[in-house]
């Protein structure tokens, strides 16, 4: 075999390794996808995202603040998602204590809607 035809081999077969590696990384990581529970779960103890945590006690959070009530019964609390949702988001005439420091994080955009979603769903796991 000629040194040029060599080469075109090892290069054909070069890339349908990394074809077949990127196929299989790809399917790794869609196999590994989170379900929106998990992703919520993942915001709200990002201490650079939801950071839920510097305020709240919450169930498998760890060195939680105290400056917000623990996050508890959250089903109970809020029977409808909606409300929790606009609570977080920081809606025009939703109530917050009066001393509460909450940030609004939808109006301020520290999370998008489809992020507060995926909070609230893990909150009612709470």
């Amino acid at each position: 075999m000629a040194k040029s035809q060599w080469l075109r081999t090892i290069a054909r077969t070069m890339m349908v390794s990394t074809l077949f590696v990127s196929a299989s990384v790809a399917m790794a990581a869609e196999e590994k996808k989170l379900s929106p529970v998990e992703e919520g779960k993942k915001i709200a103890f990002d201490r650079t995202k939801g950071n839920c945590l510097a305020c709240h006690m919450m169930a498998g959070g760890v060195s939680p603040g105290e400056i917000g009530p623990p996050l508890m019964a959250m089903q109970a609390r809020y029977p409808d998602k909606q409300k929790l949702f606009d609570k977080i988001w920081g809606k025009p005439g939703v109530e917050l204590m009066p001393e509460s420091q909450m940030l609004p994080f939808g109006k301020h955009k520290a999370l998008t809607d489809d992020e507060i979603s995926k909070v609230v769903e893990f909150l009612y796991t709470l």
